[in-house]
């Protein structure tokens, strides 16, 4: 019973439409009416079409790669910043212990120890002295003038 409901609503539409000179769609290209309008052939046309989407990537494209380009750029300076704080925290680190230290008791006495030559009492002082190897080296360069050329090289050579 349906099925025959379905069949009888499918032929009421068709005789409709044929009283009202509706068409129904013709897939095939012959059936179709192409205006022969220049705007419409010009927006048809596949070429027109790559080429107007090859016009908009590029718009997109050039300012997206100098986003990223100036992007790149600060990210490099945000992190050549952050070594250059973790540098100075480095040396303010040891600024800190430096004055911590030059603070301390120890410190004290070393500098006691060695700018006034003080020493603690019961403790012997030992200063030991380098030998002075020459004590006017101008007088043994102008002794070593005085030597002929052959000397030089016999005692270069062999002594």
């Amino acid at each position: 019973m349906i099925i025959a409901w379905l069949i009888i609503a499918q032929h009421d539409i068709i005789e409709t439409m044929m009283q009202n000179k509706y068409r129904p769609r013709v897939l095939s290209a012959d059936g179709i009416h192409k205006p022969d309008n220049f705007f419409y052939r010009l927006f048809s046309s596949q070429r027109f079409l790559a080429i107007v989407g090859l016009i908009f990537l590029l718009v997109i494209l050039f300012p997206l790669a100098k986003t990223y380009s100036q992007k790149r750029l600060i990210e490099k300076e945000i992190e050549d910043v952050k070594l250059e704080i973790n540098e100075y925290e480095q040396k303010n680190k040891e600024l800190e212990e430096l004055i911590v230290y030059l603070q301390s008791n120890q410190s004290l006495e070393e500098q006691a120890r060695l700018s006034l030559n003080l020493k603690k009492p019961g403790e012997q002082v030992i200063v030991i002295e380098d030998k002075k190897v020459d004590s006017n080296p101008v007088q043994t360069a102008s002794s070593q003038n005085n030597i002929n050329n052959l000397s030089k090289w016999w005692n270069y050579f062999f002594k």
